[in-house]
């Protein structure tokens, strides 16, 4: 054995393992360092088979602790708003609007690994996935079995994040890319607060 394929096969194996170091301490910067956060997102979703079911653009804003809104504007209108205490799910089109308490929402959920706090760890299990992308990646795997999803990954450059994958419990993929991210900008207060509509259906959960 060469001393160059030795030299190589160590180069690459010390390059490999400072990749795979960066998705956890990204995550764990991204705790510290963020408190708000205001970005476009582009999401599309695939079932099983690897078909396109859904794809939709949109505005978010997350102001931690567990404030955050989604306002998916084409092809449909829907929002998603966290008050700090319940989760608001508006469907424009169907005119009516689903309240959940934000306790039975995070946990194990997408919202609570970047809505949440630096305890993420007692909700997932944390790992490091190196892809040949540029980007940071994170795999997070729920505690809970019942949390809905089998894995979440996390891909960050320097300190933002620029996508998220959710894999689901019937093989579904969604993937959301992120664009024009701002780290904490000032966000309004009145971002977060829900004010339901004249007409519109309510459905507590």
């Amino acid at each position: 054995m060469s001393k160059w394929f030795v030299s190589s096969l160590v180069a690459g194996l010390f390059f490999s393992s400072v990749a795979l170091a960066d998705g956890i301490a990204s995550l764990k910067d991204f705790y510290h360092s963020t408190n708000s956060m205001r970005a476009k997102f582009h999401q599309v979703v695939k079932d099983n088979t690897n078909k396109v079911v859904q794809e939709v653009d949109g505005t978010m804003q997350l102001e931690r602790p567990n404030k955050f809104r989604w306002d998916y504007k084409k092809p449909y209108e829907q929002e998603i708003i966290s008050d700090g205490k319940d989760v608001f799910l508006y469907d424009k089109d169907l005119e009516q609007v689903t309240i959940r308490a934000l306790s039975q929402t995070l946990g194990s959920s997408p919202a609570s690994l970047l809505a949440g706090g630096e305890e993420v760890e007692k909700s997932f299990d944390l790992k490091n996935v190196n892809r040949e992308d540029g980007l940071e990646w994170v795999q997070a795997l729920p505690k809970n079995d019942d949390s809905g999803f089998e894995r979440i990954m996390l891909a960050f450059k320097g300190q933002h994040l620029m996508k998220m994958e959710m894999y689901d419990s019937f093989k579904n993929i969604t993937s959301i890319d992120f664009s024009a991210v701002e780290r904490n900008p000032s966000l309004s207060l009145s971002s977060f607060l829900f004010t339901t509509p004249d007409g519109v259906d309510v459905v507590k959960q």
